[in-house]
């Protein structure tokens, strides 16, 4: 099983191949996912030891003008999914809950 990675403050042009080609130099690259337009992304390296290098050599270091923050992606939970799509989401200010205008 391969280890995921996530990326941080991607420059906003970066793109999944981009983001591939990079960490290849390190290992085999089973997926990537470039976040659009949120300046991050993950990437699952194949090896766990390949992940742990591409970590402590790609961290801190400029990439399309911008220093990278690289470290194991945390799995998603309810908790920190910040309640969208689970009903817990907040009404939104000014919002008219109580029917009709008038």
């Amino acid at each position: 099983m391969g280890k995921n990675l996530y990326v941080g403050n991607l420059d906003y042009s970066v793109t999944d191949t981009q983001l591939g080609e990079l960490f290849s130099q390190y290992g085999d690259v089973i997926s990537m996912s470039v976040m659009d337009e949120r300046g991050f992304g993950f990437i699952e390296l194949a090896k766990e030891e390949d992940a742990q290098k591409a970590i402590e050599e790609l961290n801190d270091t400029e990439f399309a003008g911008r220093k990278l923050v690289v470290n194991e992606a945390r799995p998603r939970t309810e908790n920190n999914d910040r309640g969208r799509g689970k009903g817990k989401g907040r009404g939104r200010v000014g919002s008219n809950r109580g029917g009709g205008r008038r």
